[in-house]
């Protein structure tokens, strides 16, 4: 129970100096690359830049107790961070203390929601949003996100409430450009994006925020209209509990619930990526508690909802990360610039943060996944931009709830249509397919052999029916004889099972008889508590589709009760 409920004890037995040389550098590798992204993304959060370092400050520290991954970096993400400053926003009607307390109270109320979801076994939740919508909410937030950093990169003050707003705002302030502003900001996204793809996996960004610290610091580059972070507070965070509660603030629950799909999601989805290039597997459920602890403590910590990004994931590894004793050695790397050099942070330019997030975003817009989708399913391509339109016009919360319930609503679509083959012989063998897709299967004559590809439920007998019936009234030649191959439906319901029984009844009634082949455990025991072996004999598990091809074909295409 105890190597459960803490994963270290796994791995820490066979921990050796080499490992912990290794973590050591990439703990320092990773603050070194932290400290700078979660700075730009606690602006993106409308919060205070050192609001985004306790994230990783905390986060990390305590995820590596409880996380299963050894390669995770936890922070803050620029999803969840554009989420808390568009959707906070109305919530704290300008104050920003009230601003930092709700984001808190958040992580609180997120920390609560894993570790319900840890405790009720719910780790299968991640699979309610699913992959496509995922590749338009990302493309979306990129847009949002970069429409958000173009004024600052711009040197102009930008506005607007929603994705139209904001680009006629922006093109209205394009001719009071700070061109000073502007070339620090594209020369720094050039920097940042030539060392990505040459030297990736290092800590540039870090050497651009000091590089430009110290131009700003001992030039004349200060006097052209650079806005900086500002004064940064020494020292480290005071644990305490929000200040607000669930019933001061409305919305918080759901915002909440939004940040911990997200982050459960993300992090998962980046955990199992790293476990599998390094040969390990992680707990999902584990996660959950790992996530919720972690955003806890982070909010405790004056920070707000935090996740396992693929991003900075990917830089602790790339910088030899073996374990989550990394994360450790990150934050007391990050403990240490809080406490001694956070003077040197407030000459920090905010266009750098800007061009950082910029930089970071690129990866969010995946233009060849959109495609593949087009050119292979126009329907997941719709999900898809559902959610980017979603996410751009009503935000990123409504954009993704709006974009699970279409996908919802398709799924219950197509379980209400399944499909329905009617087979076929493969010509010189004993199996069976479908006959639409392969015409050169055998059919045969006065036998109707349907295989049903889904469960059958309440909501889709009606369907099945017409095509049955559809099917035996175009045959050419009379149908004497229909078997029904569930091998492909894995259950039935009460009114399924009746379903059948009057199917059973409405056959006879026309001189056809009716027989099921390779039905599961499941659907027999539901069938037999119907009492449809009194109307079709025993339904057994070894019987096949052949064996009652050919018992009908050898009764002159009668089959006969057992």
């Amino acid at each position: 129970m105890i190597s459960k409920l803490f994963p270290i004890t796994f791995w820490i037995k066979d921990y050796n100096t080499g490992i912990l040389k290794k973590d050591f550098i990439a703990g320092i590798t990773l603050a070194a690359y932290g400290i700078p992204v979660s700075m730009a993304y606690a602006t993106l959060a409308g919060l205070p830049p050192q609001c985004g370092i306790y994230g990783y400050l905390v986060g990390g520290l305590f995820y590596a107790i409880l996380g299963t991954s050894k390669q995770l970096a936890i922070g803050p993400t620029s999803a969840i961070s554009l989420l808390i400053g568009t959707s906070i926003s109305e919530m704290a009607h300008g104050d920003v203390q009230r601003w930092a307390d709700i984001a808190s109270l958040i992580g609180l109320v997120f920390s609560g929601l894993a570790i319900l979801a840890y405790l009720l076994r719910l780790s299968g939740i991640i699979n309610f949003i699913s992959e496509t919508v995922l590749v338009g909410f990302k493309a979306g937030a990129a847009i949002t996100i970069g429409l958000t950093q173009l004024p600052k990169l711009f040197g102009v003050k930008g506005g607007g409430e929603n994705f139209i707003d904001r680009i006629v705002t922006l093109f209205q302030q394009l001719p009071d450009t700070n061109i000073s502003v502007f070339i620090f900001g594209v020369s720094a996204i050039i920097i940042l994006i030539v060392a990505e793809k040459k030297l990736p996996g290092r800590p540039i960004a870090i050497l651009v925020v000091i590089l430009s610290i110290i131009l700003i610091s001992t030039t004349h580059l200060a006097y052209h209209g650079f806005s900086t972070v500002g004064v940064i507070p020494t020292g480290l965070p005071e644990f305490h509990l929000p200040t607000l509660g669930i019933k001061d603030v409305d919305g918080v629950l759901p915002l909440a619930l939004a940040c911990f799909l997200l982050s459960y999601i993300e992090s998962v989805s980046a955990g199992r990526t790293l476990a599998q290039k390094n040969g390990y597997t992680i707990n999902p459920q584990q996660e959950l508690l790992a996530l919720g602890i972690a955003n806890a403590a982070v909010a405790l910590g004056k920070g707000y909802p935090v996740a396992g990004g693929l991003s900075q994931s990917a830089v602790n590894d790339t910088a030899g990360a073996k374990t989550p004793l990394s994360l450790v050695f990150a934050s007391g790397t990050i403990a240490f610039c809080l406490l001694f050099l956070t003077g040197f942070l407030q000459s920090l330019p905010t266009v750098i943060l800007a061009s950082i997030v910029l930089v970071s975003i690129r990866g969010l817009f995946d233009l060849d996944e959109i495609n593949h989708l087009y050119k292979i399913d126009k329907q997941e391509f719709s999900v898809a931009m559902v959610a980017l339109v979603g996410v751009l016009i009503w935000g990123i919360l409504t954009g993704v709830l709006l974009a699970a319930i279409v996908t919802l609503l398709l799924l219950i679509k197509e379980t209400s249509k399944p499909t329905v083959a009617f087979l076929g012989r493969i010509p010189g063998t004993k199996r069976y397919t479908d006959l639409q897709r392969h015409p050169d299967n055998e059919s045969i004559k006065g036998v109707l052999i349907v295989r049903i590809e889904s469960s059958i439920f309440y909501f889709n007998t009606e369907y099945i029916k017409e095509q049955i019936w559809e099917k035996i009234n175009s045959e050419s030649d009379k149908v004497k004889a229909v078997i029904l191959d569930l091998n492909s439906s894995p259950r039935i319901d009460i009114a399924g099972a009746r379903f059948l029984k009057q199917l059973v009844l409405d056959l006879k009634a026309k001189n056809i008889s009716l027989k099921i082949a390779e039905a599961r455990s499941e659907v027999r025991d539901t069938l037999r508590a119907e009492n449809l072996e009194a109307l079709l004999g025993h339904i057994s598990r070894s019987t096949s589709v052949d064996d009652l091809v050919v018992s009908a074909v050898k009764n002159n295409l009668e089959v006969p009760p057992k």
